[in-house]
Parts: structure tokens; C-alpha cells; sequence
């Protein structure tokens, strides 16, 4: 890798330690139910959590575009700017509306994290993407992993206060706001700015997103067709060029309608959809259930080594994944049936048995499995698409996701709905993950069918083209056989 390329990547990675690095994030909610803050257990999870979704969902589509639009490194200092205010306010900030709006922020941080994975595509050759993809994305891993676990030793064995675990969190996004700062600012973007060698980058990326698919073996083509990319730029500005917000919404529309018209990739975007939102659903309120099995003021709690374990676990999985040769065409949709049974019973398991060491390993059986299979549907969707199709795909799935999760938090948690108590909303995720493992069950059972039925099919053909072979003479006879006229 060049300097040119090594420069922002290293600096992308400290971003993304120090703003993933929260030892306060496995203790939040006994935090806010503790002395400090002294919300009841409704005001947190039915009032206060809520709004994390409702924001994220709003923010996600004009936050893409302008993420786009601007070049990425401007929306990456929005982010950590954000997350400055957001464990600011933590420390300082009292009562139920001013938690609303530290929600609010924490949204804005989250919907922008689209700016962190993709500014690195702006700053890099296409043949350093995986590369440095799995770089920053570890380097978040290893953050989470490192925050929780330090988070979790203060508190065992330093017995330190949450408060200053608040500290300590506010502390490391200040470092990490100052990483930004320091980035190359791109030149061009997936949509909006494209030069003359961006344009050819568009062009080879969907070459080589077919040169994909010929080696994939297991997946079915996306109808990826060069001149479906129809780029309309200005050219004013000579070689540079910006496209208007019109012509990249219909580009957009295109893209999805083309994208989504392939059986495989839009399996796998469906699962992708309906287990986000029950994942996020989990993470966000698990640690209210712990709250309730075993109350933070009275026992020691160990959420923090859980939050290690799950993660580091589900980056091993996810790891692994990549060495398993398993025709994920034929069996992919069985898969996703027997680990959504998984991810089921882990939370019934949660909710039912109410002893913390039963729902510790649940969490962690649950979300390592989570994060088995998001791997893999992130393979399965991108080995089928250019860089630009890949945005756009699990831009898609996540909006998908947050709305069908918005409905279920105003259904199930916000007290405008049903208000439900945390564990009659464990019992909701566990039958909704149940459904999922349904659909995916009878789609298999329907897929296998049809390929026994077409395997018939041929045979039949064949068996038909070989008897008419045999039981018609040759083509020169025939002609012998028509009569003069």
C-alpha cells in the first residue's frame, strides 16, 4: 500500500478505536437507573431508549446523501462531534427530556457512521478495499472489545464508580474527534463528484463485480449490465463533474430496482432486514433484563466481560466463516431457518429462566450467531455488486430495518403503544426471530422443490430428445422420403 493510502487509513483506525473504546457502554442503563440519574426503569426503557431509533430512522437517508454529497471527511467531524456532546450531556445532563435529546445525538452519531466506512473507498484504490475494509472494521471490534473489558475491570477490581467510567468514555472521544482533522480531503465521491477516473473506476468496478460472480460458484447473477450505470454529470468544471441531486436519485432508483430484482441477493437482503431489527431490539434493552434478574445497586453485575466474550467471539466466527465451503445457493436459506431457531431460543431461554449466568450466555450465544451471519450475507449481497450497488444495498437494508424496528419499539416499548415490561418484550423478540426462522424454513422447502422439479424437467428432455434421436430416421432419409412435386 502507498503512503498516499497508508496515511488516512491509519488515521481512520484511531478514529475508529478511540470512538468505539466506551467502558461506560456495557454499565449504561444501570447508570441511569443508579444514583446519578435516577430514572425509573419505565422513563429508560420506554421513554428515553426510544428515541434512539426514532432518530436513526429519520437521519439514516438525507445523512447518506449528504455524507456523499460532501466528501465524507465533514460528516466523519459531525460524528465525533456527536458523540462528544452525546457522553457529554451523560455526565452533566438530568432528567427524562434532556436524555431524550442525548439520544437524539447519539442517533445523529450512528446514522453517520455510513461517513466511516465509506471514506476510505474515496481515498484508496479498488484493489485495497477488502484490505482496508477489514482493517477498520477491526479496529471498531477491537475498540468495543477493549472498552468493555476495562470497563469491566474498573468496576470488579478498581471498584470505580460508573460516573468516571462516563469520564473515561467522554475522554476518548475527545481524542478521537481530533482524528478527523487530520484526513486527506477526498476529491470524489460514489455519486455525487466523479472525475474522468472515477468514472472508469464505476465502470471497472461492475467488471469486476462481474468477474466475481464467474468465480462465484454458489450465487445467482445480478443483472449487471454496464451501460445500466448511466452517469449524467455536468461538465462545466472540465474533467470534474457533480451530479445533481435528481439525476442521482434516478440513478439510485435504477440501481435498486435492478439490485433487488435477483432472487439470492434479495433472500439474503431480507434476512439482513428483519434480523437487524430484531438485534438491534436485543442490544438495545438487554441490559434492562439483566437490570431486572439482577438488580446493579444489590449484586455485582459483570456486563462488561459479556460485552468482551460476545464480541470477540462473534469476530471469530465471523473470521471462520471465510475457511467453511458450504453451497450457501442451495443451502443458504435452511441456514438462516436453523440459526434464526438459534437466536429464538437464546431469547426465550433470557427470558424464561431469569438466572444472569443463563442470560450472559444467551446474549453471547445470540449475538456471536448474529454476527456469524450478517458475514455471511454481507458476502453473499456484496460479492454481487460494484462499490456503488454495494452502498446503495445495505443503505437499503438498514433504513428497512430501522423502520420495521421503529414499529416495533411504538408497538411493544413506547408507552404511546403497549408500554410492555422488559421481559414481556423478550418474549415478543423471541417469538419475532421464531417467524423469521418460518419464512426462511418454507422458502427453502419451496427452493429444494423447484430445483428437484427442474432436475425432473431435464431429465425428461433429455430422455424425450434421446427416444426422438432414436426413433427418427436421419435427416438425409427424410429428405429421400418428401416426394417430387
Amino acid at each position: 500500500m502507498e503512503i498516499s493510502q497508508l496515511y488516512p487509513t491509519i488515521w481512520l483506525c484511531v478514529y475508529g478505536f478511540f470512538s468505539n473504546l466506551r467502558p461506560s457502554e456495557p454499565f449504561l442503563t444501570a447508570f441511569l437507573m443508579g444514583p446519578d440519574k435516577n430514572l425509573t426503569e419505565t422513563e429508560v426503557v420506554n421513554e428515553i431508549y426510544p428515541i434512539w431509533t426514532y432518530s436513526y430512522l429519520v437521519l439514516l437517508f438525507p445523512v447518506f446523501l449528504a455524507t456523499d454529497y460532501l466528501c465524507y471527511k465533514p460528516v466523519l467531524i459531525l460524528q465525533a462531534t456527536s458523540f462528544v456532546v452525546t457522553y457529554a450531556m451523560l455526565l452533566k445532563a438530568q432528567g427524562v427530556m434532556a436524555m431524550q435529546l442525548l439520544e437524539f445525538f447519539f442517533g445523529l452519531a450512528t446514522a453517520t457512521d455510513v461517513a466511516y466506512y465509506s471514506y476510505i473507498y474515496s481515498v484508496v484504490e479498488p484493489a485495497q478495499y477488502q484490505r482496508v475494509t477489514g482493517y477498520c472494521r477491526s479496529i471498531t471490534l477491537l475498540g468495543s472489545a477493549a472498552g468493555s473489558l476495562a470497563g469491566q475491570i474498573l468496576v470488579s477490581v478498581g471498584q470505580v464508580p460508573l460516573f468516571y467510567l462516563s469520564v473515561i468514555t467522554l475522554v476518548s472521544s475527545v481524542l478521537a474527534f481530533i482524528a478527523p482533522w487530520f484526513l486527506p480531503m477526498p476529491s470524489k465521491s460514489l455519486f455525487f463528484h466523479l472525475n474522468s477516473g472515477a468514472k472508469e473506476r464505476v465502470k471497472s468496478g461492475h467488471l469486476n463485480g462481474q468477474n466475481h460472480l464467474d468465480k462465484a460458484e454458489d450465487t445467482e447473477r445480478v443483472p449487471l449490465k454496464i451501460n445500466d450505470l448511466v452517469m449524467v454529470t455536468k461538465t462545466s468544471d472540465g474533467d470534474n463533474s457533480s451530479n445533481s441531486l435528481v439525476d442521482v436519485l434516478r440513478i439510485l432508483w435504477k440501481d435498486f430496482l435492478q439490485c433487488y430484482s435477483c432472487p439470492t441477493l434479495l433472500a439474503w437482503s431480507v434476512w439482513w432486514a428483519l434480523a437487524t431489527c430484531g438485534y438491534f431490539q436485543v442490544i438495545n434493552y438487554t441490559q434492562a433484563l439483566w437490570e431486572k434478574v439482577l438488580p446493579s445497586q444489590e449484586f455485582e453485575i459483570y456486563n462488561g466481560y459479556v460485552e468482551t466474550v460476545s464480541t470477540l467471539l462473534g469476530a471469530s466466527a465471523a473470521f471462520g466463516v471465510g475457511f467453511v465451503k458450504i453451497s450457501w445457493a442451495v443451502w443458504g436459506e435452511l441456514s438462516l431457518c436453523i440459526f434464526s431457531v438459534v437466536m429464538a431460543v437464546a431469547m426465550y431461554v433470557m427470558d424464561t429462566v431469569r438466572n444472569i449466568w443463563v442470560c450472559y450466555i444467551s446474549y453471547i450465544v445470540f449475538r456471536a450467531t448474529y454476527m456469524l451471519l450478517i458475514t455471511i450475507a454481507t458476502y453473499q449481497i456484496a460479492v454481487n455488486l460494484s462499490m456503488q450497488r454495494y452502498a446503495l444495498v445495505f443503505g437499503v437494508n438498514t433504513f428497512i430495518a430501522l423502520l420495521l424496528q421503529t414499529l416495533l419499539t411504538l408497538v411493544v416499548v413506547d408507552t404511546a403503544g403497549l408500554g410492555l415490561d422488559v421481559f414481556t418484550q423478550f418474549l415478543v423478540y423471541a417469538s419475532y426471530f421464531t417467524v423469521i426462522a418460518v419464512v426462511f424454513f418454507l422458502a427453502g422447502l419451496y427452493k429444494l422443490a423447484s430445483k428437484r422439479c427442474s432436475k425432473t424437467d431435464g431429465e425428461t428432455n433429455t430422455k424425450d430428445s434421446d427416444s426422438l434421436s432414436r426413433d427418427s430416421p436421419p435427416i438425409s432419409e427424410q429428405l429421400q422420403q418428401i416426394p417430387d412435386t
